[in-house]
């Protein structure tokens, strides 16, 4: 697999749900990869990527920026509170905002930094205990409180679980956002971001398809 075959693959799936291929971004997950192989895709003109780690994006991102200019980088990972300020001066969204207390720790960061990243709302689609995220029955009061402290919610994100089909819990992520007028869905990964796709996804994270296997040291 690759770059442009992902494209393709993405393409062929907006036309399937009949949307045109513009409304999925398609977040090049690069966490854990080797350099050399992020460098191949940004050469091919790829400018979005996500990320795990915010150690690790900070050891990488600064000097990829200085050598190809503005590359857009999202935070996929879960966020320690203590990293937020961190978190908040090198993405350009986080998709992992899965508590009230790192709602609250963003909130206070954004009035002091006077700018804050766009921001996805985890929901814990598949309920499982040891799994980020708010719960589905929890999600619509998540959603006001961080309203009300006047962040940025684009949308919501999930990970299903890896026993069940994705597709149940696109569309309860899907019906979760639509009821509370949010139009971003961060959802889909390399083996089911087709099915995200026809069921609305507007990101989708995409990493072995691109880079190949993560090598294991």
């Amino acid at each position: 697999m690759s770059l442009s075959e992902t494209n393709s693959r993405i393409e062929a799936a907006c036309i399937k749900a009949g949307r045109a291929a513009d409304t999925v971004k398609l977040i090049a997950v690069s966490k854990v990869q080797p350099l050399n192989r992020v460098q191949a895709v940004l050469d091919e003109g790829h400018r979005l990527f996500g990320e795990n780690r915010v150690q690790e994006a900070a050891s990488k991102w600064p000097d990829f920026r200085d050598q190809y200019g503005a590359i857009d980088v999202h935070l996929i990972g879960p966020l320690q509170s203590n990293k937020a300020r961190q978190a908040m001066e090198l993405f350009q969204a986080i998709h992992s905002v899965d508590r009230p207390k790192l709602a609250k720790t963003i909130a206070r960061l954004a009035q002091q930094m006077g700018k804050c990243p766009d921001l996805f709302l985890q929901v814990n689609t598949g309920e499982e205990p040891q799994k980020a995220g708010v719960l589905p029955s929890d999600a619509d009061v998540f959603i006001a409180e961080c309203r009300a402290l006047e962040l940025p919610v684009c949308g919501l994100m999930c990970i299903p679980p890896v026993d069940e089909e994705p597709s149940l819990h696109f569309a309860l992520l899907a019906k979760i956002a639509a009821r509370n007028g949010l139009t971003g869905l961060s959802m889909g990964m390399s083996g089911d971001f087709e099915s995200a796709i026809a069921l609305g996804a507007t990101h989708v994270r995409v990493g072995s398809a691109i880079f190949g296997e993560r090598e294991v040291i």
